[in-house]
Parts: C-alpha cells; sequence; structure tokens
C-alpha cells in the first residue's frame, strides 16, 4: 500500500514539512510517482519502528477489503523445506532465510540480521523442538502478504529454547503489516496445540499432509 505525503503526515503526528525534510535528507524511504512522493507502508512501519517514533493505530490497520491468508495458504506462500543443514543457530537461520520466497528486491542479508537480533534479546525456541523465528517488531518487507516458512532441520540444534531442548523445526513468519503477522503468530501457536498438525510436524510428514491438517484447523476457525 503506496501512501502519501499528507497520510504519513497524519499517521506520524507531525508536519507535511517533517515528512519532506526526511525524505530530501535519505532518512525515509520514499519513490517519485508522477512528481509526488510515495512511501510503501511497510516500509514505513520498518523506519519507524528502528526510529523508535511513536505512531497513529493507522499505520497498523490492514487496508479495506484486506482478509488476513489462513494458516494453509500462508504455509503455500512460504514454502515447506526438508534437511535443511546446520549445526547451530546462526548457521540454520542464514540457511532458512536462503530458502525464503522473498520478493524481488528484498535483502535476505537483512531479514538474517533482524532475525539474528532478535535471537540475542530472547530465543524464539517455543519448546519441544520448535522455534518460531521472528523479529521483537514483526518483520515489515516490501512483500503483498504475510506467509510462513516452514523447515525441518538436518541435525538439531541448541536454541536455547524454554525447555532446553534442542530445535529441529523452524516457521518463520513475515508479513507487511503487524496485524497479520499477529494473526500468523496466533494461529500457528493455536495449530501446534493441535493433535493432528503437530503429529504432522513432530513426524516431518509429506507437504500434503501437513497442509490438509492446516486446512482443517482454518475450516473450524472460520465456523467460529
Amino acid at each position: 500500500m503506496q501512501l502519501g505525503v499528507r497520510e504519513v503526515a497524519k499517521i506520524l503526528g507531525v508536519s507535511e514539512k517533517s515528512v519532506y525534510r526526511w525524505i530530501q535528507s535519505g532518512s525515509l524511504p520514499a519513490y517519485r510517482v508522477q512528481d509526488q512522493y510515495r512511501i510503501h507502508r511497510a516500509e514505513l512501519l520498518e523506519w519507524v519502528t528502528t526510529k523508535k517514533i511513536p505512531v497513529s493505530e493507522e499505520i497498523f490497520a490492514e487496508p479495506h477489503g484486506e482478509d488476513h491468508p489462513g494458516l494453509a495458504d500462508a504455509l503455500e506462500t512460504g514454502g515447506i523445506h526438508y534437511r535443511v543443514e546446520g549445526g547451530d543457530k546462526e548457521t540454520v537461520l542464514r540457511n532458512a532465510v536462503k530458502t525464503m520466497r522473498l520478493p524481488e528486491g528484498a535483502d535476505p542479508e537483512f531479514l538474517f540480521r533482524v532475525l539474528l537480533a532478535r535471537e540475542s534479546l530472547c530465543s524464539t525456541g517455543i519448546g519441544e523442538g520448535v522455534a518460531i523465528p521472528h523479529p521483537r517488531s514483526p518483520v515489515v518487507l516490501h512483500v503483498s502478504q504475510p506467509s510462513i516458512t516452514l523447515c525441518f532441520l538436518e541435525n538439531e540444534v541448541e536454541f536455547d529454547a524454554m525447555d532446553g531442548q534442542p530445535v529441529k523445526v523452524l516457521f518463520t513468519l513475515i508479513s507487511p503489516t503487524v496485524r497479520g503477522h499477529l494473526h500468523l503468530l496466533s494461529r500457528l501457536t493455536y495449530a501446534l496445540r493441535d493433535p493432528e498438525f503437530k503429529e504432522a510436524i513432530n513426524t516431518q510428514a509429506g507437504r500434503e499432509q501437513i497442509l490438509s491438517a492446516a486446512r482443517k484447523l482454518d475450516g473450524g476457525a472460520e465456523k467460529k
């Protein structure tokens, strides 16, 4: 979603002059479209997060008419990968990023550094051999929809998980919005408590079996 200078000023609670100053100094990423500056909402969120700038709740809102994808759709978008190599946390994170279907122009090295920085603050290992790498503030890239990339590791890796167990499964989330990220994170956390989905993950079942279990959960959520 592209925003104009006036919209950005309203969201940030500053004058349009301030926005122009940030753009002209090269601080705020912006694009010229027919002699007007346009700012991608995802990049704006990334920028304000980095700068620790308080913002209006409007920046977290989904575009009008946009629905959150289900768990199965997010997994299909992100991909399911087996035997991802690495003997330590840093290596498996780097290799997990390499498997991700990032959009053209996205910087995989930046994403890797963000994920690694998050791990230095607190492990994303949630226990029972599973980790959900994501930044302290949701990953914000120039993507059109949220996705989850599932990686089964070739070797168990020490991840400083809360239960002390090494990690063998990574679910990596990326999203253009905070709400989209939090929606998928909550859906995934719920799914990992479901016996059928949990069994499919623990046995490293085939892609279709995993997606089938996810679709059943999505169907149940729609009925609620």
